[in-house]
């Protein structure tokens, strides 16, 4: 038996028109030589099951059971047969298994000579698409699906890339290191109640602009984990005076956009004793507006440090077995790189936790300075360790990062906007799909969908387990990159995929695992609040590839109305 690429839900349907006609039909000779033929009607609606005689002759029997009965072989092989047809529909409805995930020998195989991807990249990620990768390659293949990499990059290409981002990391991470000891110097000064009325936010401007080095040192090497604090506190002594950040760089370019809209209270008194504003009186006025910026920016920083230090030592320890380097870490390089970063209070945590919030910690704070929009909110920690836990190298880490926050940043703005967009994005394919349910989530005042506000938020990694969320986000990946890389809809259709490449498919994947509790939630939910403990405990009970399949076949349908 054939069944090609229908879907299971086609599947199922299809039987119930043909099962009628093919699962047995047999001529049955009775009494005076008449003919019957016996079908077997099966039904899915759970009022059992009927069945119906044609008499070719003309006769006067009907129903299933006519006068004349067929043998008691046929009925048990009938029997047999249906039986077996079903549990197979159902087998293949219940769960879609895994085509094979991209694996080494294929990935390797996937460069031409230079280093480059063939075909731009489109078999890479029909692969993935399908997929997913394999674990022993995760940390190659996530910065292309990433955006890190280029699809169309040569290996030279990304060497240079590869060089020129780590010593960015680098630079963040100084000035993570400087404001950091400049928060922990204020803190004891103030315990101590020494005075330091010139000591206030002034010395942040000095902090921030003496934190990066020299790009032009050549062969610069990642820091490690023993190099970092002191690498950083010589450096910060040696160029105090004489090191500027490059024009490149977040927290200038943010500065000077808010110096130019500051108004400077020395501008003013000058005016009041003399006429003429000197050049020395305007370059003082505008540093001491920037240091006021810094001053805020600086607090606002220091505010993000405490709250991922305290969510760092929180992080569970679901990715200790998918990354055995990591979880055989020393005790003496765990503890050494924590008190590099500033990290407490792990005391209660084994040494490969330690080391893994350390990095958690190393990494956020570079992201919060280097997107000081958002800064740092509660659930990005969810959704950098998996990340760190595939990725060894912390720079390669925080870009593939970035790649990630990219799409995902939207979710930590403090208006909510991207959040309010996605819910209504979920809300519509539930409407345009299953307008039933939809009035029932009327009823109850749950049409905007906020009981899925969580699975929007941190990209399904509570709801699913550390290996399916992998899959889940490498499927996504594996969309936005082929439309970062302008694969179309018609590319797709020539490798036989049939959904387009959507950077939405995690809403579709939402409105999918709704779709499937409509019964659950139609029958015996009466509250908003029920749909949210239902959606709360869905954890360790979802089928992520199912999930897949029922998303794809809703990009199909809904796509161009969406």
């Amino acid at each position: 038996m054939v069944v090609g690429r229908l879907s299971a839900t086609k599947l199922i349907k299809a039987s119930q028109v043909f099962l009628p006609l093919m699962l047995f039909s047999w001529f049955n000779t009775v009494g005076n030589g008449q003919r019957s033929i016996f079908f077997a009607e099966s039904s899915t609606s759970g009022g059992g099951g009927g069945g119906r005689s044609v008499n070719i002759n003309g006769g006067g029997s009907s129903g299933f059971w006519a006068s004349s009965s067929p043998s008691n072989v046929g009925i048990a092989v009938a029997v047999t047969v249906m039986a077996g047809l079903a549990l197979a529909a159902t087998l293949i409805y219940s769960r879609r298994r895994r085509k094979h995930a991209l694996l080494p020998k294929q990935w390797k195989s996937l460069f031409g000579p230079d280093g480059k991807l063939c075909d731009g990249g489109v078999k890479f990620l029909k692969k993935v698409r399908s997929g997913g990768v394999d674990p022993s390659i995760r940390a190659e293949v996530w910065p292309f699906l990433l955006g890190v990499y280029d699809v169309n990059s040569t290996k030279e290409e990304r060497e240079s890339i590869k060089t020129h981002k780590r010593k960015e990391y680098e630079n963040l991470r100084r000035q993570c290191w400087r404001i950091l000891k400049h928060s922990e110097e204020s803190f004891e000064s103030k315990e101590t109640s020494e005075p330091c009325s010139n000591e206030g936010s002034g010395d942040f401007s000095q902090v921030l602009d003496s934190s990066i080095l020299e790009d032009s040192v050549p062969g610069t090497k990642s820091i490690s984990i023993e190099e970092e604090g002191p690498m950083s506190e010589n450096t910060g002594q040696h160029n105090q005076d004489s090191t500027v950040p490059p024009s490149d760089s977040p927290l200038e370019g943010n500065c000077e956009e808010e110096t130019n809209s500051s108004d400077s209270d020395s501008s003013e008194d000058a005016g009041t004793s003399q006429p003429v504003i000197t050049m020395e009186e305007t370059i003082e006025s505008e540093e001491n507006s920037k240091a006021g910026s810094e001053a805020h920016k600086t607090e606002d920083f220091s505010t993000w440090q405490r709250i991922i230090r305290l969510d760092a030592v929180r992080a569970n320890s679901e990715w200790i077995r998918y990354s055995p380097s990591q979880a055989a870490v020393s005790e003496i390089k765990a503890h050494r790189f924590a008190e590099r970063v500033g990290l407490k209070d792990y005391d209660h945590l084994e040494p490969c936790r330690i080391f893994h919030a350390a990095r958690l910690v190393s990494i956020l704070d570079a992201y919060a300075l280097y997107d000081s929009e958002i800064g740092y909110c509660q659930g990005m920690s969810d959704l950098l360790s998996p990340i760190i836990s595939v990725v060894e190298e912390d720079y390669e880490a925080f870009w593939c990062f970035v790649g990630f926050m990219k799409r995902a940043r939207h979710n930590f703005r403090l208006d909510e906007v991207g959040i309010r967009r996605q819910l209504k994005i979920v809300s519509k394919i539930i409407k345009c799909k299953d307008s039933y349910l939809y009035r029932h989530l009327e009823m109850l005042q749950a049409e905007d969908c906020f009981f899925v506000y969580r699975m929007v938020v941190v990209l399904f990694r509570r709801e699913l387990s550390f290996e399916q969320t992998l899959c889940l986000w490498e499927v996504m990946w594996a969309d936005q990159a082929a439309i970062r890389a302008g694969i179309t809809k018609s590319a797709w259709g020539r490798m036989r995929l049939r959904a387009p490449p959507t950077d939405d498919l995690l809403l579709y994947a939402i409105a999918a695992c709704v779709l499937q509790r409509r019964k659950l939630i139609i029958e015996k939910y009466s509250s908003m609040d029920e749909i949210i403990r239902e959606c709360n405990s869905m954890a360790g009970h979802l089928d992520v590839w199912k999930l897949l399949d029922d998303a794809h076949d809703l990009v199909v349908t809904l796509h161009d109305k969406i």
